[in-house]
């Protein structure tokens, strides 16, 4: 008389349990009877669609129906299953004449982990482009020079670190809201002007920029956006070839275009998922830059594109604007 409410109690457990549970006796292995089903929890049910009243008594393949499932039941173990658009983790123990299959759906794990590992793969892709400031204005900084020039290399040097400062900020606590400010596009071409220098000389290659207006965006994001449309252009279109920086107003917005003379592109939406690098790309890469420029735009609300005008290449975004300088 005491069994049946343990056998409740147990049962309630079993359907309270999240995974999915199966119960079952036999031989297994190819001998008879086989493998057959004594229990299902709640969420077995669900999972096979099959009422524990039909399950009981019935071959374990008639109710998984899948050989992965019943090989796995058979010789104990784990394995990952893709069914459905979901991940699950299959698990098989053993006990006595019995045993259990397990099943728990991990998709949600293995979306987290994804992003993590984007997030990762981001944030390096965004170090590098301070860590190259940095490593530039400490090599100036090793030959004499007049101390005014020194101080602004200093400045620059400072610049970089606040930026990785912030950045380390973001990688401890994950990502904050924008830092956004209205500020005129001339300052940034600046400051990416000057970062560039070095590159721009050792391919001997031109840089000019268009009219000046006023945007809001976070200085920092809008410098990571430029410099990544400007670096393509000087690593893949031809070498000494001129790069124009256009800008123009679109009503509310202000349109951005990095201009370089290179063949035209394939594919070039593609360009802006992770991982992709066009099918010409030289040496190795992230494939992350331009996946980074439309991650960032789109967070201000705005768009990327590319587009061919004239025997150019045009990179594309759009910002918002404020009233135009000049």
């Amino acid at each position: 008389m005491d069994s049946a409410p343990a056998d409740l109690t147990a049962d309630a457990w079993m359907d309270a349990l999240p995974q999915a549970v199966l119960l079952f006796g036999g031989t297994g292995g190819g001998g008879a009877p086989g493998l057959t089903v004594t229990r299902l929890n709640a969420a077995a049910v669900r999972l096979w669609g099959v009422p524990q009243g039909r399950a009981a008594g019935r071959p374990l393949l008639e109710v998984v129906r899948r050989h992965t499932l019943e090989a796995l039941a058979e010789r104990g173990g784990e394995l990952e299953l893709e069914a459905g658009g979901r991940t699950l983790r299959c698990t098989a123990t053993h006990a006595g004449e019995g045993g259990a299959l397990i099943v728990e759906d991990i998709t949600e794990h293995r979306r987290r982990e994804a992003e993590l590992r984007e997030a990762t793969a981001v944030l390096s892709h965004e170090f590098r482009t301070p860590v190259t400031g940095l490593r530039g204005v400490l090599e100036a900084l090793e030959y004499d020079m007049p101390p005014d020039l020194a101080q602004n290399f200093v400045r620059q040097g400072l610049q970089e670190v606040e930026r990785l400062a912030r950045l380390v900020e973001d990688l401890a606590v994950g990502f904050r809201p924008t830092r956004a400010r209205t500020l005129p596009l001339a300052e940034t071409f600046a400051r990416a002007e000057r970062l560039l220098q070095p590159e721009l000389g050792t391919r001997r290659a031109t840089l000019t920029f268009g009219a000046d207006h006023l945007v809001r965006a976070d200085p920092d994001k809008l410098l990571q956006v430029l410099l990544n449309l400007i670096e393509n252009a000087l690593r893949y279109g031809p070498p000494g070839g001129p790069i124009e920086v256009q800008t123009a107003a679109r009503g509310t917005w202000i349109e951005v275009a990095v201009l370089d003379e290179g063949g035209p592109l394939q594919g070039s939406e593609a360009l802006f998922r992770a991982h992709t690098r066009g099918p010409q790309a030289p040496g190795q890469g992230s494939g992350m830059g331009l996946y980074i420029v439309r991650s960032i735009v789109q967070g201000w609300g705005g768009q990327t594109w590319t587009e061919r005008r004239g025997e150019r290449n045009a990179f594309c975004f759009t910002l918002p604007g404020g009233a135009g300088i000049g």
